[in-house]
């Protein structure tokens, strides 16, 4: 919350390159191939029979229609099209799959220890409550240890820097501009906050953007806040039925690698996507994307298997370092950051020209723009008309200014003046 609340990361963005961006969003999903191909290994026709239907729901019928009768007052009854394979691609894929293995399963066609087989998670189902409603403290009081603090300092670190890919790789899908820094920033506190609340409720791990959501965006093409804020509602509501949620933990896991394989690789698509901002001809940009992407799976997949090399004297200070060099899109976003900031190059090559007018990064001749599409609704007019706010970071109204103009605003709202008595004395 603090990062986020502070600006920290919409400053660092002043260096953050193409060259930053690419890296740090196609390792997002890059290093996941092991775990889709773990999960889809279980039965790999299913598997690919998953990937069949996504490729052929989503890119081979996007354009068809399903045609339903519909009546209009004035008309009266008509024909209308749906498009069906458009907006449902994940979820035919998953009935049909899903539904196959279900037949297979009764006709014993897969043997009982067969991962596919829809029966091998059915206790779940039968442990699950029907109806169960969480509160803050239900499993006692939390207790804080510096060990605990620090490790998870560390990971949410690496987390932010996934996030801001995640936002990029988001803006691109969904056909918006890219996130400013007030957007960025504003992202990285409700994360936070997200945090904060989870906390409270007792998980065990924090909330963050999830890639694979993101990869969902680029199969459906939809991207609208009301199907995410509306879809977000009935999420919590099933969330706290049991049964419902059990159902899906029956889903067979090659049928989630199939769909795994699917949405990592459009994540990955559209960080790579990136590079039509820099010079693919330059003999320099091409060694800087090759060693970031390279060393980002290189290096993490060393350290997972060494830990033991790490030896700083200090536990707390090892596990720290672990967690951050096992994060590949932290590797490889700060190595293709480095490398672009120090190896000499003209804007043009690095791409900053286009990069800055489509970010609106501030530099010498341009001005930071507030998108109306990262607006917070229904407040960003009270915002804009308040000098106060512009100063926040995580304001649509907020400007970058110079240090001197932050000091004026510091001295304005929280050092009080001096009496004109005391001026005199």
């Amino acid at each position: 919350m603090a990062i986020g609340m502070t600006g920290m990361i919409g400053f660092l963005l002043n260096w953050i390159t193409p060259l930053a961006i690419v890296p740090t969003i196609s390792l997002v999903t890059l290093p996941l191939f092991a775990e889709a191909a773990h999960s889809a290994s279980g039965h790999w026709g299913i598997a690919l029979l998953t990937i069949v239907f996504m490729i052929l729901f989503s890119q081979c019928l996007r354009d068809i229609t399903i045609p339903y009768p519909k009546f209009n007052s004035n008309t009266r009854w008509t024909t209308g099209r749906f498009p069906m394979f458009k907006l449902f691609p994940i979820l035919l894929t998953l009935l049909l799959s899903w539904s196959l293995c279900g037949i297979l399963t009764v006709t014993d066609v897969f043997h009982k220890d067969n991962p596919a087989r829809t029966d091998t998670l059915s206790s779940v189902l039968g442990n699950s409550p029907w109806f169960r409603f969480p509160y803050p403290g239900q499993w006692g009081t939390p207790t804080f240890t510096a060990a605990a603090i620090l490790g998870a300092f560390a990971g949410s670190f690496a987390s932010i820097i996934e996030s801001v890919g995640d936002y990029y790789a988001c803006a691109r899908l969904s056909g918006a501009d890219s996130p400013p820094k007030h957007a960025i920033n504003r992202g990285i506190c409700i994360e936070g906050l997200g945090c904060v609340i989870a906390g409270f409720y007792g998980t065990a791990c924090g909330l963050t953007s999830f890639s694979e959501n993101i990869g969902a965006i680029g199969i459906t093409k939809v991207a609208s806040r009301r199907v995410i804020q509306y879809g977000s509602l009935l999420m919590i509501l099933f969330g706290m039925m049991g049964k419902f949620g059990a159902v899906f933990v029956t889903i067979p896991h090659p049928i989630l690698g199939g769909i795994f394989c699917i949405m990592f690789s459009m994540v990955t698509a559209i960080g790579l996507s990136t590079l039509h901002f820099i010079d693919l001809n330059s003999s320099r940009n091409l060694f800087i994307l090759g060693i970031s992407l390279f060393m980002g799976l290189c290096l993490p997949n060393w350290v997972q298997g060494n830990p033991e090399v790490i030896q700083t004297g200090y536990e707390l200070m090892d596990q720290i370092i672990i967690i951050l060099l096992c994060t590949n899109m932290l590797v490889g976003g700060l190595i293709g950051f480095v490398l672009d900031n120090i190896i000499p190059g003209t804007d043009e090559e690095r791409g900053l020209l286009k990069w800055r007018k489509q970010t609106s990064i501030q530099s010498t001749t341009t001005k930071n723009v507030s998108f109306k599409s990262y607006d917070i609704p229904l407040i960003t007019n009270f915002l804009k008309k308040h000098t106060f706010f512009s100063y926040l970071p995580i304001s649509p109204s907020y400007e970058e200014g110079s240090m001197r103009t932050k000091f004026f605003f510091i001295r304005k709202y929280f050092i009080p003046e001096k009496s004109s008595e005391s001026t005199r004395m």
